[in-house]
């Protein structure tokens, strides 16, 4: 990945809202794929990854202007406690990458529309909570050291880059600590972007409790840092949230919210009520507020996506 250009200002140059895509976990199990796993969905990596493929295909169908890779839960330290040796879990995180832009060039070359832009491809660089698989993503207080955290991140970075992903997705980032650690690592490779998303725990702090608005001016001056927001929050908390965004940052605002739901970390299951209906006027009022890359994380579908599509793409025929 050598990107001089910043793909995400190449999109909104030209078009008003980026459009995301929405949920992989979600899908996958509507295929019948079993996530009850350490792995999360990088289980489907090693025993189904034509699902993945399928998933992807059907956001880009829906309208999405971005396909997040299936590597938010796929780490060597992952892999490595299912027996799997550092070179295959190196070749699978490999993969996630060639998979969502296998599924983007063959939707692409048959995509007639020309109202659209050309789908990127974002390499999702999950929490190191992820990889604990034990809901610490929505904490952020691991007790570990910076060192941890980049021998942690740095390998699976560099491998997603690697593989040719247009930007990489530092999502659903639960500490101050974790965002600087990757910020600096980002660093060291100069010619790529990333979005940062943070998890939340109410509309003005993300999960280990430091202020929005102070993580978010922290990482104003990295040019690197493409776009900031937050995704895995409730739609509930967005609005506010992203009023505290835009009174402290100039780049692209980037919100992906999940259904409403709570997430049971010990279960590994989702209670209580669906609130994401009606994705379109959410998305008008999220734009309103200053959101400008917006789409959906656990939980919703590409039904959901296409809502946002035809909401700001009016001209396109999409279907799910």
């Amino acid at each position: 990945m050598k990107n001089k250009i910043n793909p995400i200002d190449a999109i909104l140059r030209d078009h008003s809202v980026m459009i995301l895509d929405g949920a992989l976990a979600t899908e996958l199990e509507r295929y019948g794929c079993d996530l009850d796993d350490p792995l999360w969905s990088a289980r489907v990596l090693i025993e189904n990854p034509e699902v993945i493929y399928k998933v992807h295909s059907a956001y880009f169908r829906a309208g999405a202007d971005c396909a997040i890779t299936a590597s938010y839960q796929a780490t060597i330290e992952g892999f490595s406690l299912h027996g799997i040796q550092e070179k295959e879990a190196m070749e699978l995180i490999r993969k996630t990458v060639l998979l969502a832009r296998k599924a983007r060039d063959d939707y692409w070359k048959d995509e007639t529309q020309t109202n659209r832009p050309k789908p990127l491809v974002a390499a999702s660089v999950g929490p190191y909570g992820a990889y604990l698989a034990d809901g610490s993503e929505y904490v952020g207080n691991y007790g570990v050291s910076d060192e941890t955290l980049v021998e942690f991140h740095r390998p699976r970075i560099s491998v997603l880059i690697e593989a040719g992903a247009d930007l990489l997705a530092f999502e659903t980032i639960p500490s101050l600590q974790e965002a600087k650690v990757l910020d600096s690592l980002l660093k060291d490779y100069p010619e790529v972007y990333a979005w940062l998303s943070f998890s939340l725990k109410d509309e003005k702090a993300i999960s280990d409790g430091t202020l929005l608005e102070e993580c978010t001016r922290l990482f104003e001056e990295n040019e690197q840092i493409a776009a900031i927001g937050i995704n895995c929050a409730p739609v509930s908390v967005v609005t506010e949230a992203i009023n505290v965004l835009s009174a402290n940052t100039k780049k692209p605002i980037i919100v992906y919210p999940n259904s409403g739901e709570t997430y049971n970390p010990d279960t590994k299951t989702w209670h209580g009520q669906e609130s994401c209906n009606k994705f379109d006027l959410k998305s008008e009022e999220w734009h309103h507020a200053g959101a400008r890359l917006i789409g959906g994380c656990c939980r919703t579908a590409p039904h959901h996506i296409e809502e946002i599509s035809r909401k700001w793409r009016p001209s396109e025929v999409v279907s799910s």
